[in-house]
């Protein structure tokens, strides 16, 4: 495929301003009385360098006190109101900026909120974490620095010039004989400047990742011992992120040098030509002083705009990847014709049912068409068809990799088959939105994940509304009673962040008390006993005897009592149903259960 051309890259650019506007204008009443603020401030800041020079001319030489009074008067006044206004301006730049920044986070956050699991799949926390802290902080410095930046800066650029040319117009162009040079360089700083900073938001979004990481995993290197590489994947991506840093390092410190250096040239040229002008009175010196005076005022907002250049090179940066990151459609929604499901029967069905978490179409191209390619993917599950009836358990059993979990998530909808479908209640999955279809739905993954919190608040987790006695029995239903009542502060005890305050064995059984709280139609066990004792075990198993009782269950086990309670047992290998029916059945049928069976008992 073809480079996008200019014209989609302007039109995408476009794009990305007018949404950034669209960020301000919930606040457009602030923003009008901060651009008078700007107005007022720049009006006030263009009057002093004049003042000054009037108090000269009109003032000291002509010995005139009520003139030089009266300037030194407008001059402090112009003064007190430039402070005034540059502190509203200021607070209200700080206001909407913060606010905007609020709204930004919410927004992004949202978004991910939404994304499907398959999103998560493809993309590391820490990448995401990056988007949500380093590029909006990025952005909000273009949002809220960088408008009023331009906006003043162009203002005080066009009233410096107009005065230069009304106190004389020979000054004036020799003043703006440095442009040329300081046109140049500024392009070549803007050449430069635009992959650079590109290349920091990279850096530190894999610096940000890795850190996730190894915080997410520190059990589990120090369990083997490779602190020591962790550090060192460190220092690469930090000494990486340096240099990306210092590359922008090195044009700032060689553009501004630069533009300052032309500042100079620029005021010896006013001083010689002006200094001759004024000894031979063709000028007065209160206008060399005065030009003096704005030829600062001049070159300050070149190179302000400049440095807003930076500025918008990172907060550009940052958008290309946060609307990277907004962009990205969600895999699963609900259709418009979607309803929210009635109470439950239970029944699940699989008609043909396949998937991969691959894409079983690469596209390949053919001279300037994109035709879809089949290729034959690796399928997670292959041609499953069966039911459960309402109120049924049934077990998925075969090795790793078999596709028992991938069942679990289909019938959940945190994914969608690319070919037939999944049934509740005679329904296609669908057919209901998903957040009031999972509401009815229970799921105990095999490491039951605790959020930061109370052991009350993650057992409430799906009822918040649950009252502490309800909390209370339903950690009493899983046997978690005897070692909540040892800690300290009981069902309020704090879990710590994934609940590293509790061993595994508790944050299951918190996990478990969590989902028979929530009452549901459909229960979904995968590995769920798998982090608990014998003893804890069967205590969770007499509490499922009640819970399952009129509950659909789906159970994805390697414990043989947990598989052999079941009503029936569906054994996968490969993807596809090799086995179905009770335990007796299947040793009797001495075929793949069977061969699982014999390897599970010795």
């Amino acid at each position: 495929m073809s480079a996008p051309g200019h014209r989609e890259i302007v039109a995408g650019r476009g794009r990305k301003i007018r949404w950034t506007m669209g960020l301000l204008r919930p606040y457009r009443t602030r923003i009008i009385f901060m651009v008078v603020a700007v107005l007022v401030s720049t009006g006030a800041a263009l009057a002093p360098p004049y003042l000054a020079g009037r108090a000269i001319d009109a003032g000291i030489q002509t010995g005139d006190i009520s003139a030089l009074n009266l300037s030194v008067a407008l001059f402090a006044l112009a003064v007190i109101v430039n402070a005034v206004t540059s502190w509203l301006q200021t607070w209200l730049v700080g206001w909407v900026g913060i606010r905007v920044l609020q709204d930004l986070r919410e927004q992004v956050f949202k978004h991910i909120q939404r994304m499907s699991i398959g999103f998560f799949n493809r993309n590391r926390p820490g990448a995401l974490i990056s988007r949500m802290t380093n590029d909006i902080e990025a952005l909000n410095q273009l949002i809220s620095d960088g408008i009023v930046t331009l906006f003043a800066n162009l203002l005080t650029l066009v009233g410096v010039v107009a005065i230069m040319l009304l106190l004389d117009w020979r000054l004036a162009l020799i003043t703006f004989t440095v442009l040329p040079l300081l046109l140049v360089t500024s392009l070549v700083f803007r050449k430069y400047s635009a992959g650079a900073f590109k290349e920091t938001r990279e850096r530190i979004a894999l610096v940000t990742a890795h850190l996730q990481e190894t915080l997410s995993g520190v059990r589990v290197v120090r369990a083997f011992g490779q602190e020591e590489r962790h550090i060192s994947r460190m220092t690469e991506l930090n000494e990486a992120n340096r240099q990306a840093n210092m590359a922008t390092v090195y044009l700032n410190a060689s553009y501004f040098p630069a533009t300052e250096l032309l500042t100079a040239v620029g005021t010896a040229a006013i001083l010689t030509f002006g200094g001759w002008q004024a000894i031979e009175g063709n000028i007065m010196i209160g206008v060399v002083i005065s030009f003096v005076g704005y030829l600062q005022l001049f070159f300050d907002p070149i190179q302000q705009l400049a440095q807003l250049y930076a500025t918008y090179q990172q907060g550009m940066a940052a958008l290309d990847k946060i609307f990277t990151l907004l962009d990205t459609e969600v895999e699963i929604v609900d259709s418009p014709e979607a309803i929210d499901p009635p109470q439950l029967q239970g029944r699940i069905g699989f008609e043909h049912l396949s998937f991969t978490y691959e894409d079983p179409q690469v596209e390949a191209e053919s001279g300037e068409e994109i035709v879809p390619a089949p290729v034959d993917p690796r399928w997670a599950v292959r041609d499953i068809d069966f039911e459960i009836a309402p109120g049924e358990t049934v077990a998925l059993v075969g090795s790793t990799g078999a596709g028992k979990s991938t069942l679990a998530k289909l019938i959940t909808r945190f994914h969608d088959p690319q070919q037939g479908r999944v049934l509740i209640d005679g329904r296609p999955l669908a057919d209901y939105r998903q957040r009031p279809l999972r509401r009815q739905m229970g799921i105990v993954p095999q490491e039951g994940f605790l959020f930061s919190g109370s052991i009350a608040e993650n057992v409430a987790f799906g009822r918040p509304d649950a009252t502490i006695e309800e909390i209370a029995a339903a950690a009493d239903a899983v046997g978690a009673t005897p070692f909540i009542e040892r800690l300290s502060d009981g069902l309020e005890t704090e879990v710590g962040e994934r609940g590293v305050q509790l061993s595994s064995g508790q944050r299951q059984l918190v996990a478990f008390a969590r989902v028979i709280l929530a009452e549901p139609r459909i229960l979904i066990l995968d590995e769920a006993t798998s982090a608990v004792d014998t003893r804890t075990e069967k205590v969770i198993e007499k509490a499922l005897d009640e819970v399952l009782e009129g509950r659909t269950a789906v159970v994805i086990a390697h414990r043989l009592s947990t598989i052999r309670r079941a009503d029936r047992i569906i054994v996968l290998d490969h993807g596809r149903i090799v086995e179905s029916g009770n335990h007796d059945e299947l040793i009797a049928a001495n075929g793949r259960y069977a061969g699982l069976y014999a390897s599970w008992t010795t």
